[in-house]
């Protein structure tokens, strides 16, 4: 009765749970300790080594084996799983016998991934707030004499109509000086501060308003099959932000693909997995005809100022990223050089605030 009482009691804990003897054999291991690793339970796990049982996670190992060395256990440490990004906040203990001698030791443990990203999506939003108070103060002293610089040329253009050589400088300097305005507009968006104006929003409308938004923006014969199923649940979530995210992902695959292929977007009712339940979310994908990305590139695309184009302030998709964690969502791609890439946007019914009010 008690050792089934307690093997039921450790199995349903919402805790990782681990022990092992002083020579690194498990003896214990629960459900949600290989849900959290990602390994498959197999039957003849108990009496193995903890390096065999956990190979796929030599930073646990290390961890684990130290156990007998520290002279002070952590009672709260963290560490982060390779290759999934897991970030785990753990407890170690030394297991004694009777006699008090040291015969194992044991590991408490949760994903804490979630928590991670939350406290990162705080520490953005305080240097973003540092940062957009200087930008709106440089960006009103660059703007005038951009201004002046573009009203100038053009009066100058007009009073030379018959100097073509002048007329052609005359006219880079205008775009130029659009170019560098429009630059400063982007830097401004980025480093506002997103207040949502939230309604239950239809998600599929946004993909809608945005699809015909970015047609206007750029030139050629694209073609964009959108497969928008009824049904989906709305969101709560900004219906201008919204348009505005998808708008800038479908205008950055047009560009990619030089205003010629295909693009299809597809939404589908999914959940987001929180490490308790799960949450209702709607699941928005755009697939598209491009050259696809390198991974170095892969990496970088959703980072401030990193662009790859000749004049481009590398602020479009840093710009989704941010509307995307304002409504508490999620974005990530999949590319391949040479095949395309596929762009996979998150959004919950319900922001994590919901839940917490």
């Amino acid at each position: 009765m008690g050792d089934a009482f307690f093997r039921h009691m450790v199995a349903g804990m919402r805790n990782g749970v681990l022990a092992f003897t002083r020579d690194g054999r498990l003896t214990l291991i629960n459900d949600e300790a290989y849900a959290i690793f990602d390994i498959p339970r197999r039957p003849c796990d108990l009496g193995r080594p903890v390096a065999e049982v956990l190979q796929e996670h030599p930073e646990v190992v290390r961890v684990l084996n130290s156990a007998f060395d520290v002279h002070l256990l952590p009672n709260r440490a963290e560490l982060r799983l390779r290759p999934s990004g897991k970030v785990i906040g753990y407890t170690l203990g030394l297991v004694r016998d009777d006699a008090g001698g040291v015969i194992g030791a044991s590991m408490f443990f949760k994903d804490l991934t979630r928590v991670e990203q939350l406290e990162e999506r705080e520490r953005l939003r305080d240097r973003l707030a540092a940062v957009g108070e200087m930008a709106a103060a440089i960006a009103h002293e660059v703007k005038n004499p951009l201004a002046g610089i573009e009203v100038m040329a053009g009066l100058l253009r007009r009073r030379v109509a018959d100097a073509p050589d002048a007329q052609k400088v005359l006219t880079d300097i205008i775009t130029e000086a659009k170019m560098a305005n429009k630059i400063v507009q982007e830097v401004l968006e980025f480093v506002r501060p997103i207040r949502l104006q939230v309604d239950r929003t239809a998600v599929a409308s946004a993909v809608q308003s945005a699809v015909q938004m970015a047609e206007t923006k750029v030139r050629g014969s694209i073609s964009v099959d959108v497969r928008l199923p009824e049904g989906l649940p709305l969101i709560h979530g900004d219906q201008h932000q919204l348009t505005q995210l998808f708008t800038n992902l479908l205008t950055n695959a047009y560009e990619a693909m030089e205003g010629r292929g295909r693009v299809v977007v597809t939404a589908s009712a999914a959940r987001i997995d929180d490490g308790t339940e799960g949450r209702a979310a709607v699941l928005v994908e755009l697939a598209d005809e491009g050259p696809g990305m390198t991974p170095e590139v892969a990496e970088r695309v959703f980072s401030p100022f990193f662009t790859t184009k000749p004049q481009g302030s590398g602020l479009g998709l840093a710009i989704v990223r941010k509307i995307v964690d304002a409504h508490d969502g999620s974005i990530d791609l999949q590319t391949t050089p040479g095949a395309g890439t596929t762009i996979r946007v998150t959004l919950p019914v319900r922001g994590v605030d919901e839940f917490t009010n």
